[in-house]
Parts: structure tokens; sequence; C-alpha cells
């Protein structure tokens, strides 16, 4: 962590990200100097969106990707088990690592993204600059949102709230802080960012964060916590909202014409524009377009033939597993299911073929159709297309915040208003209202429409571990309890001194 705040202390860069793609670099940061002006003050919180994109798309080791391994929904897929061999470890279980790159870089990422919001905090909040509650509440935002998945993926960890005056290691040292008290901040942070953010994103830059995007990551957290009524209050005023709503059809939800869209409350945007090929693009550096995108496509070298579902190959990671496509057949869930996954059955009734399925490292009679990689949302000319997707990651949706809702209300002896909240979830799936059940049985039926609605989309094994179900679900597949918590990477532990093996999390 040192390091890496070491870094973002000095310089930071913007560059990413669909309508900031334009906006000029920012080169070597003088705190005391720098935010005297507005528009710097902006420019850094551009910066903190930068990073974001940076932590959620970077190479193989896009945070988005790492969080959905450890699920039932998904099987990490690729050419063989030891095809990027430390995401096949996350997926697998067995043999997570402390160095386990992928991991690191999840780590590393998101206090280089903390370390520049604290900066911003901490530096404009006792200015007077005129949009200093705005950039105050983006930053807490942000802030709150990296400590909010560092502790989902990690339990307690370091809470650094101001950035080192010096470059010591004295000055970086930091023991853990429990999980409760990094909730506690996540919470200050997002009751202040509501208080000073806007009530609709900006038309100009529309991945820039509103109040409502506060509120329900603020509800999701209190969830988390089982903190049931007082989520009901913020997920309450987000659906009461008119400017959020759900996407018409499942399929709609998915499309480059609904991003930055009425369902999507934080959104990380990608471009298809810069003209990649094989001899100008960024590896391990900062990237505009989605390469996870192709990462995530269905893999080609003869294996899948997939031209009549109007897609291209792509490198075969992140195949749906057999359970989930179960669970959207036992449901009846034939629109939702058409949007998320494509069976080998429907590959062959568009055309194509599945060839040596028995040779596909992963597969188990599916590929996935979210993010899926589209001829429309790649580059036909100037680059080539492997290296050009331009999918945003929907981070928090509105679909989400009813699931949250109905979860809440279920918990807090509510069923009536549960139900009205996981209604609106089926119905836009094509399914029917339930209705006549209640407690326990309604709290599985929301269980189930979490997995359908949500999966590959990173929420399912966290959801599982919060809700004790990680052992039953996922027995026979190498889980064990120590996973519910991901390593501490031991590059932390070597240069923060307040840390030790013994503050490693259990079984690592």
């Amino acid at each position: 962590m040192k390091k890496i705040i070491f870094i973002t202390i000095l310089v930071f860069c913007t560059s990413c990200s669909d309508d900031f793609v334009n906006i000029a670099p920012i080169g070597t940061l003088d705190n005391a100097t720098y935010f005297d002006t507005e528009e710097n003050a902006d420019q850094a919180i551009i910066g903190l969106y930068d990073l974001m994109q940076h932590n959620y798309g970077l190479n193989w080791n896009s945070a988005y990707f790492v969080k959905m391994l450890p699920g039932d929904d998904v099987n990490a897929g690729g050419g063989s088990s030891t095809d990027q061999e430390q995401l096949q470890d996350i997926d697998g279980y067995v043999n997570v690592s402390i160095d386990n790159i992928s991991i690191q870089s999840n780590w590393d990422l998101f206090y280089q993204t903390i370390a520049l919001a604290n900066i911003i905090i901490n530096t404009v909040e006792t200015g007077t600059l005129s949009n200093r509650e705005l950039v105050l509440g983006e930053a807490k935002f942000i802030r709150a949102w990296c400590y909010f998945e560092l502790a989902t993926m990690w339990g307690d960890v370091p809470l650094r709230l101001e950035s080192p005056s010096n470059i010591s290691p004295d000055d970086f040292t930091l023991p853990k802080s429990p999980k409760a008290k990094i909730y506690e901040q996540v919470e200050n942070d997002l009751k202040s960012a509501i208080a000073g953010l806007p009530d609709k994103m900006s038309v100009s830059q529309p991945f820039r964060v509103s109040k409502g995007a506060a509120k329900a990551l603020l509800g999701k957290v209190l969830v988390f916590q089982e903190k049931y009524a007082s989520a009901i209050t913020e997920l309450s005023s987000v659906i009461a909202n008119p400017a959020h709503d759900l996407e018409d059809t499942p399929a709609d939800v998915w499309t480059t014409a609904t991003e930055f869209g009425k369902e999507s409350l934080f959104e990380l945007g990608y471009i298809s524009t810069n003209g990649y090929d094989w001899g100008n693009f960024p590896w391990g550096g900062r990237v505009e377009s989605n390469i996870h995108q192709q990462l995530m496509g269905p893999r080609g070298d003869g294996l899948f033939d997939v031209a009549g579902l109007g897609i291209l190959n792509g490198w075969g990671f992140n195949l749906p597993t057999s359970k989930l496509v179960m669970a959207f057949d036992t449901a009846g869930d034939i629109d939702r299911k058409a949007a998320t996954i494509a069976t080998e059955a429907e590959i062959i009734a568009a055309g194509g073929s599945v060839n040596t399925p028995e040779n596909i490292w992963g597969y188990e009679g599916a590929i996935r159709m979210k993010y899926v990689t589209r001829l429309s949302e790649t580059v036909s000319d100037g680059g080539v297309s492997e290296l050009n997707y331009s999918a945003n990651w929907r981070l928090l949706r509105y679909a989400e915040v009813l699931l949250l809702a109905a979860e809440a209300y279920n918990k807090n002896g509510q069923d009536d208003l549960a139900l009205i909240e996981l209604n609106k979830v089926r119905n836009r799936a094509g399914l029917p209202n339930l209705s006549g059940i209640s407690g326990n049985d309604l709290f599985e039926a929301i269980i189930n429409e979490k997995f359908l609605e949500l999966a590959h989309e990173g929420q399912r094994f966290w959801d599982l571990v919060r809700w004790g179900r990680a052992a039953t679900e996922l027995a026979g597949t190498g889980y064990t309890t120590k996973n519910n918590l991901f390593p501490i990477p031991m590059t932390e532990i070597q240069l923060n001194t307040a840390l030790s093996v013994s503050d490693q999390n259990p079984g690592y």
C-alpha cells in the first residue's frame, strides 16, 4: 500500500471513460496550490473516476471479474486449468495464494484510489471553492465505494483517511481496523456525499454520481450489516425518485443504447474509438476499451461457432455453470435467460456449433450473453476488433436496489412491501407475480431472484457468504470457510510494518 500511495501523491493522470477521454492529463500534484481553482478540483475528481475504471478494467485483473470468480454462477473458463492461473485459483478455491497477482492488483488499486480521494477531501474540505460540496460528495462516494469493496473482499483492513506528509516507512505504517469501523466510515462518507451530490447525473458527463447512487450504496451497506430499518429509508427514497427505473426488457439493460440510462446508478465507461492494434495496445497500462469483453467472449480456436447469434469469438473466460442454466429453466425464465446466457442447443438452433465440448475448459453447456462480444460494440476499422470493445460496467443497478429493498422489508417483517419490490423485477423478466408467501419462503424467493437477475455481476458469492450459505451452495467445489475472504497481499504485510503474518486472514 505504501508504494501505491506514494505514486498517487506525486502524480496521477486522467484519460479514460466515455465523456472524459479528452480532458488534459494532470502532472505533478502540489496540494498546497493545485486546489486553488474549481477547474483543478474538478479535474482531480475526474482522476478518481479514471482510477476506478483502471481497477475494474486492468488486463486480467479486473475487480469486476475477480469478484465473480468464487460464485456458483461462474466458471473461470479459458484455455486450460493453467490459463491465467491466478484466476483459475480464485475460481477453484484451493490454491489461492498470498501472492495472487489479481488479488494484489485489486487491493493496490483500491488503496491508490482512496489515496487520491483523501488528498482531495482533506484539501478541499477546508477551502472555499464554489464547487466544494460537489467535489467532496463525489470524492467521499468513491472512497466509500472502495472501502466497502475492501471490507467485502478482505474483512478487516487498514483505514487510511489522511495522506502521509512524509515519504517514510513510519508514515505509511497503519494497522488493520475492524470491519465494523470500516462500515462506520463508509456510512459517514455516504451521508456526507448525499448532502453534496445533485439529484441527477450531469447530461454532459453522465458517468458522475448522483444523490441516488449514494443513497443506493448506503442502503446496500446497511443491508450487509443487517440494519434493515435504516436500509429501507435509503432504498425507498431511491425507489420513489422517478429518475430511476427498470429498463423495459432484460435485453435492454445490456445494450450500448442504454448505457448511463435510467436503470444505471453507477457505471464505468469504456470506448471503442482508440483504434488499438497489436502494436499499440497498452498492456498493463491505462486502457480506454473494455478488454474483458474480449477475454470473456466464447472461445475461438474452432471450438465455438457463434456467428448465428450475431457475436464474435473471444478468449473463452467466464462461462456459466450448469447450476445457473438449471435455475433459469426451473423458473421458466425465458426472456432474462436469453439476455444472460445461450445454451448449446440455442447456439446450434441459430446455425452455430460447439465442437469437442468435452475439451472446453469450464464449459457446462452454455455461454454468457451479458457483456458478450457483439460486433456493434467494437471498431469496424482503424484497429482490431479484439482490442476495442466498449461495453460499460454497470456496477450498481436499479434492479439490485429493488432486490435489496425486498430483502430489507422481508427481514423487517414487512412482507407485503417486500413482494411489491420483488415482483417489479420478476415482471420485467416476464414472470408472474408471487403472492401468498411470507417469512423464510419469501426470503428464499428473493435469494433465487438475485441469483437470476444479477448472474455474472460479481454479487453472488459475497451474498452467499453474508447469508451463511456458502458452505451449502458450494459443497463439493473445494470451497472452505477460509475462502470467505481473500488473503491480504504479502506485499502489504511486508511494506506496512504495522502488520505481521499474524494479521493475515484465517487459513492463508
